[in-house]
This record gives C-alpha cells, structure tokens and sequence, in this order.
C-alpha cells in the first residue's frame, strides 16, 4: 500500500503533463484537433481509475497549471472544465462502491456504481460546458449568422452565378444556430465516453483496476431518469430563443447517451449469432444517415436500466472506494 501512496503524485504528474501536450497538439494539428482533445482525457482517466482521485486530481491541477503557464489562465481553465475535470469525475464515479447488502444483496459481495448512471453524468456534464462555451464566445442566432454569410460570399467568389435565396437563407440560419450546439454536444460525449471505454481496458489490463471490467454491450444503457430530460430538451427546441439553444444541446448530449445505448443493446442481441458482423457493419454504416440513427437512438430509449456490477469483498479496503 505504500508503495502506491509514493506512486500516486508522479503518475498523476505525468499525466497531467501527457494531458497538456495532447491539448496543445490538438491546437497545432487542427485536422484531428476533436480527436486530440478528447484523448487528453484518456492520461486522467487512467491515473484516476488505476491509482485513485489523489492521482486524477494532481494530473488535473499539473495540466491547469502547465495551460496557464505555456498559454493563458483562459486556455488552462477552458482545457480543464471540457476535459479534464469530466475525466477525473467519471474515474471517481467508476472507483465508487458499496457493500451489496446494502441494496439487498449477499453480504460477501461489493456493489459498483451503475455504467448507466456514469454515463448520465457525462452527458450533464457536457450539457454544462458546451452551454459555458456558448456564454463565453456569445453565442447566437447573430455569429451563426455571419458564420453562414461568410460560407455564401465564399461560395459566390467561386460561383459568380450562385445566387441564394433569401428565404432558403433564413431558413439555413435558423437550423445551423440549433444544430452546431446539437451536433457538438452529441460528438464530445461519444468521444469521451470512447476515451473512458479505452482507459477501462488499459486499466485492466496493467492489473491496476480498482473496478472490475464490465461487458459493455450488457452494461452500457441510459438511466431511465434520463427519457424525462430528452424530452425536455425536445420542447424546449420548440420555445425559440436561448431556452431553444438549451434544449439543442440537451438534445445533442443525451441523444448521444441513448444512440449510445441503442448500439450497446444491438452488441449484445447479437452475441452468438452467424449474421452478427454483417448486421453491425450495415447498423453502423447506416448511422450516418438520419432516419437509421433515429432508430437506433429510439432502441436506447426502449431498453433503459441499471445493471449493477457485483465483485467479492476485498480483504483489505481501499482508501479511495467511497459509499455511491
């Protein structure tokens, strides 16, 4: 056990520092800057779920610390509430446990905090910041606006004989100024979640787990609470104004969580089956077409629950195991 203690500040040091560079490559490689920035959660979500919070919280302050000092205290802060703090939360809600007894279990078993419920904060916490970032660069009907003036006067010097109509226009300004918040939202949680997915296994796999690794395609489904907060995010896009910014990225996230889900429950209705990969392959190919990602989102809707896993009791306690 001490030997853990000495190995959690220079693991949470160095992930802190394999964060900040991650960030600061998604900024000189705009081609897969998304990419980049989402795997800068991949360093905390590994020392939180292999060494504890301890690790994760010192890999957060370090790469807020080296952001700010390389580039700006706003370039730290921003790095730290899209990725960094997510990640080093989701870790703390994978390590958490409590005695299966507890929830009318056997008394020898240990009881996991939820998948479905891990991935209900994630999508809250994505909810919080991209609506953060919209406060911050002011968003609205008006930068979509000239975001979209802009793309028609490039369009024009390439095409003098392009002319838009200017209903079509207003039309195209009102979808795009609830379909960015929609979109970025559902991206950042799917690659989040995809960075936690790969920090789970990596973890696994060194030994150093604290959670037992889960099957995902049985685990991984929505909180039925969630249904309640879609649909929300559903009316609110009918209100117009802020309120239907809002509900475009409640949209966008929890949307994400239920296609998510929806792509789990295929996974694991199709275990064991000949016609297994050809199936997926189609589903997944498909996807990138609206009405089949509909479908697939409404499955994740239709098979909501929490499955809970259960491992024996450890001889010894671990510190970093708190009562979810």
């Amino acid at each position: 056990m001490t030997n853990k203690y000495q190995t959690v500040l220079p693991t949470g040091i160095l992930a802190g520092i394999a964060a900040t560079l991650l960030v600061l490559g998604a900024n000189a490689q705009s081609s897969f800057a998304s990419v980049l920035y989402a795997a800068s959660a991949l360093p905390i979500l590994v020392a939180g779920l292999g060494w504890g919070n301890r690790a994760a919280i010192v890999g957060v302050v370090t790469a807020a610390v080296l952001g700010a000092l390389l580039v700006s205290p706003l370039f730290a802060l921003a790095m730290a509430v899209f990725t960094l703090i997510p990640a080093g939360w989701l870790s703390h809600l994978a390590n958490l446990a409590r005695p299966a007894s507890e929830l009318g279990g056997p008394d020898n078993l240990m009881a996991w905090y939820p998948i479905s419920d891990i991935l209900l904060h994630l999508c809250g916490l994505v909810t919080v910041a991209v609506i953060a970032l919209g406060v911050v660069i002011g968003y609205g009907p008006e930068l979509t606006g000239q975001m979209v003036d802009a793309m028609t006067e490039a369009l024009k010097s390439q095409e003098p004989a392009f002319t838009p109509d200017p209903a079509g226009m207003e039309q195209t300004k009102a979808m795009i100024v609830l379909m960015l918040p929609l979109v970025q939202g559902g991206i950042w949680v799917m690659l989040l979640f995809a960075a936690f997915y790969i920090a789970v296994r990596i973890v696994s796999r060194s030994g150093r787990a604290l959670r037992p690794r889960e099957d995902m395609p049985s685990a991984l489904r929505m909180n039925r609470h969630a249904i309640f907060i879609f649909l929300a995010g559903i009316l609110l896009t009918f209100v117009g104004g802020i309120p239907a910014m809002i509900g475009a990225v409640i949209c966008g996230t929890f949307g994400a969580g239920f296609l998510m889900a929806g792509f789990a429950s295929i996974h694991f209705r199709s275990q064991g089956k000949d016609w297994r990969v050809p199936v997926l392959v189609l589903c997944y190919l498909a996807s990138m077409l609206l009405l089949p990602a509909i479908a697939i989102l409404v499955l994740g809707l239709s098979d909501t629950r929490r499955t809970i896993a259960l491992t024996p009791v450890r001889s010894s306690a671990n510190p970093d195991e708190n009562k979810n």
